[in-house]
């Protein structure tokens, strides 16, 4: 029997984007040590915001992001250089609920311009429920664990190109409000940069149109925004965390629904092992192929850029599906 997740709107986040204005502070670009720049010095929670900060910000802007290039943003701690940092920066752009011990630095410190992504555009529940409650016994226990998936919203907002604009949209007002002596730049730089978004889901949305299946498998519950945007189904072999293993039963399920659904590949992602996704791939007798999520640029991602890796996204999955 083939499972499908349901994709359930939610309510538009609510939660308020603290802007500011102020004498620019200034942290250093050296992401090792702190000082004075004469830039509007943005710190950025990990390289989706880190590239909206570069974009919009352009020449007045210094970026330093707090997730290393190749490290997996999820496990993230915050060092004590960093904490300073924040405290020192203009602004800190951050997307709330992906990175806890970002959430709770952010909170604690005292800048003044904090702008939280996951308030820019509508966050949605894409929890892999069927993963998340395979082998589970006894009714209260499905019950209080379903009560938890519902609150749990996903973050991965970045992967569809048209909330990503939302969010540059956003981002790009609380510049003009910070730094308002360049706020013409910051609006010129936006509409520039939601302009090339809107050129790449234009892509997809051609690219995607005509396919034998509209179902692919993922390592993790990443690409949910994407799946709905362009008519997709993601199964996902573990839930909204990279790191979690799936159950036998999970395996099995996506094992019968490859050969339902006419699946030919499983995708991995280059920040977290591949070891699972490539033993489904083998028991299955499917292809494997990266599919990326973006949370970081390595010497292993296809593309120097957001732009080049989501284009080679969708190259990937108009091979997996059958698109012509």
């Amino acid at each position: 029997m083939n499972v499908r997740r349901r994709l359930i709107s939610a309510t538009a986040v609510t939660a308020a984007t603290a802007l500011g204005l102020g004498a620019l502070s200034a942290c250093s670009s050296d992401s090792a040590a702190t000082g004075n720049t004469d830039k509007f010095d943005v710190v950025a929670s990990f390289y989706p915001m880190a590239f909206l900060a570069e974009q919009i910000g352009g020449d007045h802007a210094n970026v330093t992001s707090l997730t290393e290039p190749g490290q997996e943003p999820h496990d993230l701690e915050i060092s004590t250089r960093q904490r300073a940092q924040l405290e020192e920066a203009d602004a800190a752009l951050y997307l709330k609920g992906l990175q806890p011990a970002v959430d709770e630095a952010v909170s604690q410190t005292g800048i003044k311009t904090k702008i939280d992504a996951a308030a820019l555009t509508t966050l949605e529940d894409h929890g892999n429920t069927e993963h998340d409650h395979a082998g589970e016994e006894g009714h209260a226990e499905e019950e209080g664990h379903s009560e938890e998936e519902e609150h749990a919203r996903d973050p991965h907002i970045w992967l569809d190109p048209v909330k990503y604009a939302e969010v540059a949209q956003g981002v790009g007002k609380a510049f003009e409000k910070a730094d308002p002596d360049h706020a013409a730049d910051y609006k010129k730089n936006t509409a520039a940069l939601v302009e090339r978004l809107n050129g790449l889901n234009g892509k997809f949305e051609t690219g995607l149109k005509n396919k034998k299946t509209k179902v692919f498998f993922t390592n993790h519950a990443a690409f949910g925004y994407l799946a709905e945007r362009y008519g997709l189904t993601q199964e996902a072999i573990s839930g909204l965390d990279p790191e979690s293993e799936p159950s036998a039963a999970r395996v099995r399920e996506l094992q019968q629904e490859a050969k339902a659904d006419g699946v030919t590949t499983v995708f991995y992602e280059t920040l977290v092992s591949d070891k699972t996704a490539k033993t489904l791939a083998r028991d299955a007798k499917l292809k494997t192929d990266v599919l990326d999520p973006l949370e970081g640029i390595t010497d292993k991602s296809r593309g120097d850029d957001y732009f080049q890796v989501m284009e080679a996204n969708l190259k990937a999955l108009q091979a997996a599906l059958g698109a012509k």
